[in-house]
């Protein structure tokens, strides 16, 4: 990540600034702990953690503490799915109440939101599209079927040393598999054009990698994940028709019929494509739709985003995806510095200029990536000099 960057400057930048929200991982405390003991910051991140206790609680049946969670240190496993995915949510929802009380920085007032899994359910609450104790209930529903599924449920990241992947071919190898009867496979985002990952019941995965040289070529390769992941986004999640059943759920819950301000970036489809009534729609398609994370950062690249704020404990996935997408281009910036004139100064000219990033190509829009600045909220929250 850049170095810190002063608040005031931030203020000044929101027009061209995006909070991305980190979804679940399998660790998500973060510094959580550190925030929750803070003198300015304390009482703030734990009211919104007794309010999202108190509503999960409520709609369960079922006893949540997450200020106890917090201070215990606790991290995740497969079963704490259901209490993770609030904590989530609290955590974020806190961290934009500290910019905004102690430094001024308002989120409503930046160009864009996008949220990574649970991350954009977050998004839509804080652009005022839903309440957070309307959502949490379908969540939760959600919840425990995805951990009774976890457990037989291997991630796989399937990447390419070469050329872009072949998508269509990754998908009818999940087809041939999953028509084999012995467990579903699928595609559950799309990180880079040479990279996504796959989720599979049983050993699917496996056999995935058995016939992957022949079905994809020798430059392709899959790297097991050692942990256990819900299957969300996938349509491992049809076997017990909780896509349909969260659906229903949808249709009955409060909210909904306001535009988000800001706008969310959806990774459903990788656009901004939310209105004043079609989130139901949309967030439908969130539960059994790999996430198309690769679509999104390009269009955010295209839009002239230049700052990033990461919101939520211990921000991975997005940071970890523009840093790959840096590297790669600063790379090849520098090949071609080699071989002709233009090389990273002409290309930084070409970024820093707003008219001119108005009319590149999509295509080209990709170029911008070592030019974003990125902030992880929680550790610049820290290194604030707050009384």
């Amino acid at each position: 990540m850049d170095s810190p960057i002063r608040a005031d400057l931030i203020r000044e930048r929101l027009g061209t600034t995006a909070f991305a929200f980190r979804g679940y991982n399998i660790t998500n405390l973060g510094r959580t702990a550190e925030l929750l003991e803070h003198r300015a910051y304390g009482p703030v991140v734990e009211r919104f953690l007794r309010e999202d206790s108190e509503v999960c609680s409520e709609a369960t049946g079922r006893k949540f503490d997450l200020v106890a969670r917090v201070r215990s240190h606790r991290e995740s496993t497969p079963e704490t799915f259901a209490e993770d995915v609030p904590l989530i949510l609290a955590v974020e929802r806190a961290h934009l109440a500290l910019l905004k009380e102690f430094f001024d920085i308002d989120y409503n007032r930046t160009r864009l939101a996008l949220g990574y899994s649970v991350g954009e359910i977050a998004a839509l609450v804080a652009s005022g599209v839903y309440h957070v104790q309307d959502l949490l209930r379908p969540l939760l529903y959600l919840a425990d079927e995805c951990a009774e599924l976890a457990k037989n449920v291997t991630m796989g990241v399937v990447f390419s040393r070469g050329p872009a992947l072949d998508i269509d071919a990754v998908q009818r190898l999940c087809a041939r598999i999953t028509a084999e009867g012995h467990g579903v496979i699928d595609i559950s985002s799309f990180l880079a054009p040479n990279t996504v990952l796959v989720m599979g019941q049983g050993e699917t995965v496996d056999r995935f990698k058995h016939f992957m040289p022949d079905a994809l070529g020798r430059q392709v390769h899959l790297r097991k994940n050692e942990h256990r992941w819900p299957p969300l986004h996938t349509s491992l999640l049809w076997s017990r028709n909780v896509s349909n059943r969260a659906a229903a759920i949808m249709q009955t819950v409060p909210g909904g019929f306001s535009p988000p301000l800001p706008p969310v970036l959806s990774l459903v489809n990788g656009k901004v494509a939310y209105n004043d009534f079609n989130s139901r729609t949309i967030l439908n398609r969130w539960v059994d739709h790999p996430q198309r994370l690769w679509d999104a950062i390009n269009e955010l690249l295209t839009m002239g985003i230049d700052l990033i704020l990461h919101v939520g404990p211990e921000p991975n996935l997005i940071p970890a995806t523009f840093k790959r997408i840096s590297d790669n281009v600063n790379a090849q910036l520098n090949r071609w510095s080699l071989k002709s004139s233009l090389g990273r100064r002409a290309v930084s000219g070409i970024v820093r200029r707003p008219w001119l990033a108005k009319v590149i190509s999509a295509r080209t829009a990709i170029l911008r990536a070592p030019f974003v600045a990125h902030v992880v909220v929680e550790d610049w929250l820290l290194a604030q000099d707050v009384p």
